[in-house]
């Protein structure tokens, strides 16, 4: 039997809390440390959690024989070096989003990856919401026919983050805030490209330069000195079809952050108007189409409970019931450690942290492994060039398909592979 995963965390900020108690209970984890550049935060992690061991440093943590794996929750410009590190040193990994923040760091981490065997996810909550997983089981089945035009975006208005900086960076945070917004994609490529399984071949895309946080947004106001708060691109797709995604910083929305609005296939097509889900698929004789609708199906268990309450759409508009899981997610192949454990971003917490033991314990590759997740990261980087240029239409790269076999979405419960990990 493989040996259990020794994980060190790194990053003991607002998000990071998701996913400790997860990886802790999990059946293949044996070992749970904590890292965090203010020792305060570790210690505070380490109680909370019952942490085995507080490292002082990421160096310390990357170098000791205590751990196998690294789970990355640091700033997201340093995901990329972070992982590198750990490959380099023989360390499994887990990453938070994005998967870099440059071309020739995606690029090493996969050849790295290639190089050494060792299991990476990027932990993208995208690929396992509702619509996306809707999208992708009927487009496997050739009932939608071929991709024609999709649309997918995430809004996140900086107003809700603001607090998420400060806690990170303090007085300095507006530096860090500025973050361009397309080196962040992977919420809204992920979406659709997991179901078409097409890779970008050109983009060209167009930024919003900010009216309102101009000391947010700007030259000279970020590390980056980028000056857009919204950007979105179109991309000319290897299977020919087209894509349109928008990343969204400053604009009047809440919820559903990430979506997928438009996914038009030549047969059927799905569309999205925050919680009214739809579906049409043609006819034989090409004039009338079927009608479906399917929001039961893709909206939270929860929340649908709720649908003939007065001042519904409201309250959903302002995040009520968002949280848990939806009727086409499969829980049932979830550990049952995890059935008491609440998470976040529609119920999608449990799948990542699953997806990538189970990767590990069977040598497979998680959904989002390196080759997918430079697929879903790169676009956005080279569609912000784009943007800067005035919407240049640019060639993005592209670094092959996965090299081993991908875990079934669809596979049954994970007890067989666990049970021996729970005796030991």
């Amino acid at each position: 039997m493989k040996e259990k995963i020794r994980i060190g965390f790194v990053g003991c900020g607002q998000f990071c809390k998701n996913f400790v108690p997860l990886f802790k209970v999990h059946p293949a984890v044996e070992y749970v440390a904590v890292c965090d550049k203010f020792r305060e935060r570790a210690e505070d992690y380490a109680k909370r959690f019952q942490a085995d061991r507080i490292f002082d440093t990421y160096d310390e943590m990357v170098a000791s024989d205590e751990i196998n794996t690294v789970a990355i929750f640091s700033q997201r410009d340093l995901h990329g070096p972070m992982a590198i590190a750990a490959l380099r040193a023989g360390k499994h990994v887990y990453s938070a989003v994005p998967m870099a923040i440059s071309v020739e760091e995606i690029a090493e981490i996969v050849r790295l990856v290639k190089e050494t065997g060792l299991t990476y996810s990027m932990g993208e909550t995208g690929i396992y919401r509702p619509a996306s997983i809707f999208c992708r089981q009927k487009y496997a089945t050739g009932e939608m026919g071929t991709l024609v035009y999709a649309e997918a975006q995430y809004n996140h208005d900086m107003s809700g983050l603001y607090d998420v900086f400060k806690y990170t960076e303090g007085d300095a945070w507006r530096k860090m805030a500025g973050f361009p917004p397309f080196f962040y994609p992977t919420h809204s490529t992920s979406m659709v490209l997991s179901a078409t399984k097409a890779h970008a071949l050109r983009v060209c895309a167009f930024g919003y330069e900010e009216k309102i946080d101009t000391d947010i947004f700007g030259k000279g106001q970020n590390y980056w000195d980028n000056p857009f708060s919204n950007t979105s691109m179109l991309m000319k797709m290897s299977d020919d079809s087209i894509i349109r995604i928008s990343e969204n910083r400053r604009v009047a929305w809440h919820v559903p952050e990430t979506y997928i609005s438009v996914f038009q296939g030549t047969n059927a097509s799905y569309e999205c108007s925050m919680v009214q889900h739809s579906y049409v698929k043609m006819r034989p004789e090409r004039v009338h189409v079927d009608y479906e609708d399917v929001s039961d199906l893709l909206n939270p268990i929860e929340m649908t409970k709720h649908k003939k309450e007065e001042g519904y759409l409201q309250q959903v508009a302002n995040g009520e019931w968002t949280a848990g899981e939806a009727p086409i997610q499969i829980v049932d192949r979830l550990p049952r450690e995890f059935a008491d454990i609440h998470t976040g971003h529609a119920g999608t917490h449990k799948f990542m942290v699953d997806d990538f033991c189970q990767a590990y314990v069977t040598g497979k590759l998680s959904p989002t492994n390196a080759w997918q997740a430079a697929r879903y990261n790169l676009p956005g980087l080279v569609a912000h060039q784009s943007a800067l240029r005035g919407g240049e239409t640019l060639e993005v790269p592209d670094l092959g398909d996965p090299q081993g076999e991908v875990l079934s979405e669809d596979r049954a419960q994970n007890e067989d592979n666990y049970d021996a990990h729970r005796k030991a």
